[in-house]
């Protein structure tokens, strides 16, 4: 592809949801990788959306694109494609986000465009370009959606357990077939990778997450929580983790307080901190690092999801020691008892809380290692540079 500044190559960026406000996980990965893109291509992005989007945040979105298409999927066409998918035995996210006037709406793109390049981010898009075989594709799995929707199949009521079942094989299903329809696939971690199940996955590219510089700058603020926890609140493993905390860890620390931030928050999550005093639950905060910066402590017992947990990143940036699973850490790399704390168990995570607090020394550590290796490892300028040399040069 031509990538000189002169003459810059056309390229489409497919995604299943609005990239702004940045309060869900693939959100934050769109809009950071397309802003890193649009410097080097004329980008065009393709937006799936189910709701009005505001006009306040199309503006912020026109700014990091040369070009920006919005479909909106209304309830009959998703009812009806969802059903569709389910007859056709493939996956209901896929139907979801499917829509025939999309397909032909990309494939009109395509060519007023000249698009030299598609970049898909997560299978729900793929379904509207896979037949596209005369320029390169480019899917980004971003994390293995089988394995998230497999792990949250134990924490169903017994009526919903065959239909979180049936999708976990189907999507693994489609996560292989997929495979196949694209010249180049990404992801953000490689135990994610692992979980792809087709014979060629080594061939998939590892592109991790990035970090806004500005959460390195923030300045400190009295804390006023013992435990903070931050995330997208209607997300299930981010409901599981709240719960264990308040369930957990809580009960068995003296007058231990605990903040709850993020958009959306659960029925569940908010009747949590109704019911319990020491929570405090704030909902959408403008400037998430507000919330961060009041916790002593970033506890993030995550038991079950997949990807990359920016949430850490942001927490480890601003120079909060964090203790999480090595579920979460293992997409992320840092070291155990230098650069972040990891538990399993209520019992590990009641010790390892116990050792930050009564050593302020060690506290200060974790915190300032854990600080120096996101700033060291991760950005998104790099990742989106590794995501174009590998993924989108022939």
């Amino acid at each position: 592809m031509n990538l000189s500044e002169n003459n810059k190559a056309p390229l489409l960026m497919i995604v299943s949801r609005f990239p702004f406000p940045l309060d869900k996980g693939d959100k934050l990965r769109a809009y950071h990788q397309a802003k890193e893109l649009n410097k080097r291509f004329n980008l065009t992005l393709f937006i799936l959306s189910d709701h009005t989007v505001s006009e306040k945040n199309i503006n912020e979105v026109s700014k990091i694109c040369s070009d920006l298409f919005i479909f909106k999927i209304n309830w009959g066409s998703k009812i009806f494609n969802m059903f569709r998918s389910f007859l056709k035995k493939e996956p209901l996210q896929t139907g979801y986000f499917y829509h025939s006037s999309a397909k032909r709406k990309i494939k009109s793109i395509v060519k007023e465009k000249n698009i030299k390049h598609i970049y898909c981010q997560l299978i729900r898009t793929t379904e509207l370009c896979k037949d596209i075989h005369h320029i390169q594709k480019t899917l980004d799995y971003m994390d293995t959606l089988s394995k998230g929707v497999e792990r949250r199949i134990k924490r169903q009521v017994f009526y919903k357990r065959w239909i979180f079942k049936l999708e976990a094989k189907r999507l693994q299903q489609y996560e292989r077939s997929i495979f196949d329809y694209f010249e180049k696939k990404t992801i953000i971690s490689d135990q994610d990778k692992q979980m792809i199940h087709h014979p060629e996955r080594n061939k998939i590219i590892q592109i991790p997450n990035g970090i806004d510089a500005s959460f390195f700058e923030y300045e400190k603020t009295k804390k006023e929580y013992d435990f903070v926890f931050v995330g997208n609140m209607s997300y299930p493993p981010n409901i599981d983790a709240v719960v264990y905390i308040a369930k957990n860890i809580l009960p068995f620390i003296e007058n231990s307080t605990l903040l709850i931030s993020g958009a959306s928050p659960s029925t569940s999550v908010i009747e949590l901190a109704r019911s319990t005093k020491n929570i405090t639950l704030t909902g959408w905060v403008d400037d998430i690092r507000e919330s961060y910066a009041k916790g002593q402590i970033f506890l993030a017992p995550m038991m079950i999801g997949t990807g990359l947990q920016n949430k850490l990143l942001e927490a480890m940036a601003m120079g909060i020691p964090c203790i999480t699973t090595s579920l979460a850490n293992n997409a992320i790399g840092a070291i155990h008892q230098k650069e972040i704390l990891v538990g399993e168990t209520q019992e590990d995570f009641l010790k390892l809380i116990k050792k930050l607090q009564c050593d302020d020394k060690f506290a200060d550590s974790i915190a300032q290692k854990g600080k120096e290796f996101v700033k060291k490892q991760f950005s998104w300028k790099k990742s989106v540079n590794e995501l174009i040399e590998k993924a989108m040069s022939r």
